[in-house]
């Protein structure tokens, strides 16, 4: 059919509105760009993400074993390089997933560059996971990298898989939740840094990454099992050696319910815009 002049003008003059993408229940193709992006971002610059991580834990495995004399002590009944070998690769999973989200948002927001993130049709929740799925990914390459260069120099026994991957996998989503967060919260730079530097080095350095809370006095004890970062720690490490210092159970369950607790958190700053948006 051939449309007449008058129906030609018309069109010109007044242009269709432009229809809505229908992406369904989720937008799988975005969700997997934020993804990848977030991937390809920290790879990119591998040696400062993930050789860079390893040569940290690295050192301070040789500041026990050598400096310390770690290699003459037990602890829970296993030779003191055993239990401390878990810890660090723990705490290495975890300060590397949060360093992964915290720095992309935070630089975003700085650069003003945030809404790349924010145009595209994402739901909160499609944006919050494909950046803490990418925090996740660095996390576990790193733990991984820091496992495989460790066991050159002590063995790595794995009594429970399945520990091992829960906490593991639990610990870089909470942290990498959390460096969301906190890099929503931040305003620039140095606020990030001081949530780096008074939350989460402290938690981490004083949940049991190098020692067994038994041997801490009572109080301290307490004090410790406020930590959730301690659940992580014991619960991976008890993966390793077989023993924990609390009840793994609970742990389980306080892993879960602070990870759902920073998932709400994350999902409800990003769909109200909490200090992304004008």
């Amino acid at each position: 059919m051939v449309c007449a002049p008058q129906q030609i003008d018309v069109i010109m003059t007044h242009p269709l509105p432009p229809m809505p993408r229908e992406f369904g229940p989720v937008n799988w193709i975005g969700l997997w760009t934020v993804y990848r992006r977030e991937v390809r971002r920290f790879l990119k610059v591998h040696t400062q993400t993930i050789l860079a991580p390893v040569i940290t834990t690295l050192l301070f495995f040789a500041v026990f074993a050598l400096a310390l004399g770690g290699a003459q002590q037990q602890i829970a009944g296993k030779p003191f390089l055993e239990f401390l070998a878990p810890g660090l690769i723990v705490m290495a999973i975890a300060q590397n997933a949060f360093a992964n989200t915290s720095s992309s948002v935070i630089i975003a927001k700085v650069q003003g560059n945030i809404v790349d993130l924010l145009m595209p049709p994402l739901t909160a929740g499609e944006l919050g996971v494909g950046l803490v799925l990418g925090g996740v990914t660095r996390g576990i390459v790193v733990g991984l990298a820091t496992t495989a260069v460790i066991a050159l120099f002590t063995p790595i026994h794995i009594i429970d898989p399945s520990l091992i991957v829960y906490h593991g996998v639990m610990a870089s989503v909470m942290m990498s939740l959390l460096g969301v967060i906190g890099a929503i919260w931040s305003e620039k730079f140095d606020h990030i840094a001081a949530v780096t530097n008074f939350i989460i080095t402290p938690l981490t350095f004083l949940s049991g990454t190098f020692y067994s809370i038994n041997r801490l006095p009572p109080t301290f004890q307490v004090l410790a099992r406020l930590d959730p970062f301690f659940y992580m720690i014991d619960g991976f490490r008890c993966g390793f050696i077989g023993t924990a210092d609390s009840d793994i159970g609970v742990g389980v369950v306080v892993m879960l319910v602070v990870t759902l607790a920073l998932g709400w958190l994350c999902h409800w700053m990003i769909a109200t815009g909490y200090k992304l948006k004008p």
